[in-house]
């Protein structure tokens, strides 16, 4: 997100802003992306499908200005001179590194400050109070990112499997001595989380006065980085020798290896599923919604032999049924409901298990197709399920009619051969047909002017468009319709490349315009289209 006061990154105080304004233009929730905790010590790793811990939250979303004591504090203020914030604020592309360097600085002098308080002050005491029920889980992250920033100081590579020994393994007596040495650094750490956690329930109490029914819609990652702090402090759990990723799809037609580390299912059933409890609990706090990506994991994960290619990986098999219930449990319990990310190569069946739980599918519009390749009809989208145009790993609605995603993947390189290339090119000149055939069929555009946006087979996209498929897709029967804030923008890049890294600029696209813009003009007029949409579909939703 962009906005008039960030510091080259959206924040927690840029996300209650456009909680504030989607709730006000009748919206029902806000979706995010995975806000896991990611490594303060290393602000170049930056994926939020990669993270450290799926517990605990990114510190780079705090709003330093927010924090308690930042605006008495000039000598705090001044750590961060305003031309770099200027400078980073109007950064094409998000440089994580640089806002770490503006961002922690200051945080650590509001540490300071915060230590000086009487132990009795308010804050003293809910920060102590958030210590208490974190737990042994809070320290041993905490105590993960003190070491994780010692030895990247010293020089030693990114992976905990490159430490010291005794360093590896989390309760050793070189490790505690460690934690006690540097106890102070252990609280920052530990402060930074109960700041974000202060923050972004501030953000969701603001989205839900301003009309956001089921406030915010979170997103959990389907594993975690082997070399970050959940697969340091509980190594038992981690399957070595793995990787979480996909077989060959139209997505990605040589699979993925998405380099997560795949839990052992023999020991998750030994410790009675709680460490997946605990990051359901998580990510369901201070949200109404919760995205499980990858949902099949419940069931079976690809998993692909270290040095392997993903071709050759194998599917292994979790206890689904009894996940299943425990994520039913917990979402009554949490008031939470779930949406079950399930694209790709799903199992045969899963899909009416995940329905009989009342699940919400994930149907994404240039999925959801016939036997003959054309779209699905709004009606005919089921009730369970959350429908959206796009997604971050796939083309905006305006890069897919103009074909960007095909040029970077040519461009790149990730073809197996040309012959991939060519079909999926003639493929998209056939899906733009038969989109615009489905609009007209709906009323949406006429067929007399399928011309102004295939002149001479030359793809032309505009907002009118783009406006006539939110509305194809908010006249179904899903419970929920999501609109993506680069689609409203009208952005042609996605977020994410799938199958590349640093040759394409993922998790780094800024929108092209402020929020404060985009929700006084084009998001405004979007939302009022949606609406009287969804209105003219509810009598079919209800009688489900």
């Amino acid at each position: 997100m962009r906005s008039r006061r960030d510091w080259g990154i959206g924040d927690f105080t840029d996300l209650a802003w456009l909680a504030r304004a989607a709730g006000r233009l009748g919206a029902a929730t806000v979706g995010i992306n995975p806000l896991h905790a990611l490594f303060a010590a290393e602000p170049r790793h930056f994926s939020p499908y990669s993270p450290s811990s799926r517990v605990w939250l990114d510190f780079l979303y705090i709003d330093v200005t927010a924090v308690p004591g930042f605006a008495e504090d000039a000598a705090a203020q001044a750590l961060a001179p305003q031309a770099a914030i200027a400078a980073a604020r109007a950064a094409e592309l998000v440089d994580y590194a640089a806002v770490a360097a503006l961002k922690r600085p200051v945080l650590e002098a509001l540490f300071r400050r915060f230590q000086t308080l009487d132990t009795q002050s308010p804050l003293r005491i809910a920060f102590r109070e958030f210590q208490l029920a974190g737990g042994g889980a809070l320290a041993d992250f905490a105590v993960f990112e003190t070491l994780h920033e010692h030895f990247t100081q010293e020089g030693l590579p990114f992976s905990w499997h490159e430490w010291p020994a005794a360093m590896r393994d989390p309760h050793s007596a070189a490790v505690a001595e460690f934690a006690q040495a540097l106890a102070d650094r252990v609280d920052f750490f530990q402060w930074l989380q109960w700041e974000a956690d202060r923050q972004l329930g501030a953000a969701a109490e603001a989205g839900q006065q301003a009309g956001l029914a089921l406030g915010f819609y979170r997103d959990l990652a389907v594993g975690v980085d082997p070399h970050g702090a959940e697969a340091w402090a509980d190594q038992e759990l981690i399957a070595p020798g793995a990787a979480i990723g996909a077989p060959p799809d139209p997505l990605s037609r040589a699979g993925q290896n998405w380099g997560l580390a795949p839990i052992n299912p023999l020991v998750l059933r030994r410790r009675r599923f709680a460490p997946l409890v605990a990051a359901l609990r998580a990510n369901m706090r201070h949200a109404g919604v919760l995205r499980i990506d990858h949902v099949m994991g419940l069931q079976r994960l690809y998993c692909i032999p270290s040095g392997a290619p993903a071709t050759a990986g194998a599917y292994v098999s979790y206890p689904f049924e009894h996940l299943l219930r425990l994520v039913a449990l917990e979402s009554r319990r949490n008031q939470c409901a779930i949406v079950g990310e399930d694209l790709g190569t799903v199992p045969e069946g899963f899909r009416d298990t995940m329905r009989t739980a009342n699940a919400l599918s994930y149907r994404v519009a240039v999925f959801e197709r016939r036997g003959d390749a054309s779209f699905m009809p709004p009606r005919d989208y089921p009730p369970l399920a959350a429908a959206s145009a796009a997604t971050h790993d796939l083309a905006t609605l305006k890069g897919f009619w103009l074909g960007r995603d095909i040029e970077w993947r040519h461009q790149l390189g990730i073809y197996p051969d040309e012959t991939a290339a060519a079909t999926e090119a003639s493929e998209r000149r056939r899906d733009r047909h038969l989109l615009l055939e489905a609009l007209a069929t709906e009323g949406l555009l006429p067929r007399e002017r399928f011309g102004e946006f295939l002149t001479d087979d030359v793809p032309a996209y505009t907002q009118e468009l783009g406006e006539a498929i939110h509305v194809f897709l908010a006249r179904s029967r899903a419970r929920l319709m999501l609109v993506q804030l680069e689609d409203a923008a009208g952005e042609i890049e996605q977020a994410n490349l799938p199958g590349t890294s640093d040759s394409h600029p993922n998790w780094r696209r800024r929108l092209s315009v402020r929020l404060e813009q985009l929700f006084a003009g084009d998001m405004t007029r979007l939302a009022a289209l949606a609406a009287a949409a969804r209105r003219q579909a509810m009598p079919h939703t209800n009688s489900e």
